[in-house]
Parts: C-alpha cells; sequence; structure tokens
C-alpha cells in the first residue's frame, strides 16, 4: 500500500495478486480506505487498463473477505 500524490492530489494505491498476476488498485483523492490495509484479501471490480506498461483499475468497487479467504 503506497499514497502518492499525483499532481498534488492524493491517491491511494494498492497491489493486489490473483496467483497468476499482479494488477495496482488506484483511489483516486483516497488517502486511506477503512479495512485496506497489507495482507488483507478483497475482491476488486473496475475497468482494467495499461498505464507506463502495468495493469491498473482505477477507483474500483470492492468487497473485503474474511482473512480466510471465503
Amino acid at each position: 500500500m503506497t499514497l502518492r500524490p499525483r499532481g498534488g492530489a492524493p491517491a491511494l494505491e494498492a497491489e493486489l495478486y490473483d496467483g497468476s498476476d499482479v494488477i495496482e488498485l488506484i483511489w483516486l483523492g483516497r488517502r486511506k480506505i477503512a479495512g485496506i490495509e497489507p495482507g488483507r484479501m478483497v475482491l476488486a471490480e473496475g475497468l482494467v487498463s495499461v498505464q507506463d506498461g502495468r495493469k491498473v483499475m482505477f477507483n474500483p468497487r470492492y468487497e473485503l473477505r474474511p482473512a480466510g479467504g471465503a
């Protein structure tokens, strides 16, 4: 999890790994989201694009998952 100012605006970034590939989740205008922390399992949904050669999803809808992954 990182907080990176993009042109002065905050953006919360998280790396999501599904066992086969990595995608960057980026929430623009956010500094923190309750429950989203390193190691937490989440289900994310949104439009995937490529930026600077990496897969990204901006402002994805998400669901926090139990620690067991159910």
